[in-house]
């Protein structure tokens, strides 16, 4: 913040051990994104009837495609096994946000928030845990009977011990339910059934899968297709999962081809994080605590570093990031943390001379922070104008995108979504101001996104973000007090909102 005040910006900025390496972990996969070039490439199927088997290579060349259009003749191989698959291991709170996110689409700090409050409300254990474990002394079998009145497949719940996995905690055994019942709604229902669910299935049987592969050998040339029956439902009958049944027949000997075809597609570029794979590979680098990851990925967007679900460095994110390379490398170091985190389990476990470890690792911290300081000032002017670029570049990207729809007044100028300092709330404004005043205002304590989408009236629908609260969609009608045909009762109406809620 001091570095941006140098230009004559003011901006609220953090950056820090943790927050560093993770904002620098969504840079270089937006700089690998925009540096991929995608090329083209065939996938190659040959069909019996209605059914595709795969040639299991993908192909660069085109040219080696003639080689496949002569194939009419294969001799088939059919081969099947039973799977016996266990059910998935108790949460600890990083599988939670990572399943919470996956199934319904709940960001990591969200789940974290409503986990906490179910355990405030006696509904669940302690959240804040890395352990994979369900310790008899909990007593697991009580638990499960209370469930049954609620969630009748507890009462299928045989297995005598429990799945688990394979990490600890000496603080807290892994997040289950208590066996009290509450009525719940919405976000706070979903993240309660999942975790009952996940529960009951480790004490549920393991599911049994029948597994059949098939493979066509054409010369040098081979394709297979696979296919799943579900024998047995066992724990998937309790708890969520993406195996899915695809019939497959028996093929043996000499086939007939009836079709060779061939598919065009392109090398695509790394997928982008959402929150909770990147809470996971934080997790896995030991960045941050199972407490801190998710705050912290909310505080980099709050900041205006990331944006999307698919999460993407934004201008102000990038230009932080290429400052401190050049400026100051340390803090975006990753080794940085993990170091300190080494010296600190080290000193747990130290017995003699702990107190003469402690100085040391205290003066090794006090040289960290200080030379970075240093050579922080001593680089401030240069940070700062990286910064004050990264943020008007940010901010004429929210200026465009923040556009809705035509002027009905002035008929020239654009109404865009603008956000008041002052008053600190959106509103919405002619961008031909001072020419053209017109402004409308928007729900008072939210943050209100553009939708890219339109009502049946055709008029745009805008997104309200309430900490705590689901996303609340609303039509922007400048004329509503006009005309009030429609409305909605899913939102209470604003009293100074120049929109149909």
């Amino acid at each position: 913040m001091a570095a941006i005040k140098r230009t004559g910006a003011f901006k609220i900025l953090s950056i820090g051990r943790i927050q560093g390496p993770a904002l620098k972990i969504i840079v270089d996969r937006e700089k690998e994104i925009a540096a991929f070039t995608s090329v083209p490439y065939w996938n190659v199927f040959a069909h019996i009837g209605e059914q595709a088997f795969k040639h299991p290579k993908d192909i660069f060349n085109k040219e080696e495609l003639k080689a496949f259009e002569d194939i009419r003749e294969a001799v088939a191989e059919t081969t099947k096994r039973e799977e016996n698959v266990e059910p998935p291991h108790p949460f600890d709170l990083t599988t939670l946000q990572r399943e919470a996110y996956a199934w319904h689409k709940i960001a990591p700090a969200r789940t974290l928030q409503i986990a906490q409050a179910l355990y405030l409300d006696s509904l669940i254990s302690y959240p804040r845990t890395s352990s994979q474990k369900i310790p008899q002394e909990i007593g697991p079998k009580e638990i499960l009977k209370k469930l049954e009145k609620t969630f009748p497949e507890a009462k299928k719940a045989s297995r005598p011990q429990p799945v688990e996995g394979p990490k600890s905690d000496p603080a807290h055994p892994s997040i289950y339910p208590t066996g009290e019942i509450a009525s719940l709604e919405g976000d706070e229902k979903k993240i309660y059934e999942l975790i009952v669910k996940r529960f009951i299935s480790a004490f549920s049987d393991n599911a049994l899968l029948a597994r059949k592969n098939v493979t066509l050998s054409a010369g040098d040339k081979t394709f297979t297709a696979n296919g799943t029956k579900i024998m047995k439902k066992g724990w998937m009958q309790v708890y969520p999962s993406l195996t899915a049944e695809s019939e497959l027949g028996d093929y043996t000997g000499k086939v007939i081809i009836d079709k060779i075809t061939f598919e065009e597609k392109e090398t695509q570029p790394p997928k982008r994080y959402t929150p909770a794979s990147l809470i996971t590979l934080l997790e896995k680098k030991n960045l941050g605590t199972k407490t801190t990851r998710s705050m912290i990925v909310e505080t980099l967007f709050d900041r205006g570093y990331l944006e999307g679900t698919s999460i993407k460095a934004t201008p102000l994110g990038i230009k932080l990031i290429e400052a401190l390379e050049k400026h100051s490398p340390i803090i975006i170091d990753e080794r940085l943390t993990q170091d300190l985190e080494n010296k600190m389990e080290d000193l747990q476990i130290t017995k003699e001379n702990r107190a003469e470890k402690e100085k040391e690792i205290i003066a090794h911290v006090e040289k960290i922070i200080t030379d970075i300081a240093h050579g922080f000032k001593a680089h401030e002017l240069e940070i700062g104008k990286a910064l004050q670029e990264g943020n008007i570049e940010l901010r004429e990207i929210q200026k465009e995108q923040g556009k809705i729809m035509p002027c009905p007044v002035c008929k020239k100028g654009t109404l865009s979504i603008r956000y008041s300092k002052k008053v600190g709330r959106y509103f919405v404004a002619c961008d031909q101001y001072p020419a053209c005043k017109t402004t409308f205002s928007l729900p008072p304590n939210a943050l209100i996104k553009k939708t890219e989408k339109v009502s049946e009236n055709g008029l745009p629908l805008l997104m309200a973000l309430r900490k705590g609260k689901k996303p609340w969609i609303f039509e922007f009608n400048p004329n509503y007090k006009k005309d009030q045909a429609t409305t909605s009762t899913t939102e209470p109406k604003e009293e100074d909102s120049n929109v149909l809620p």
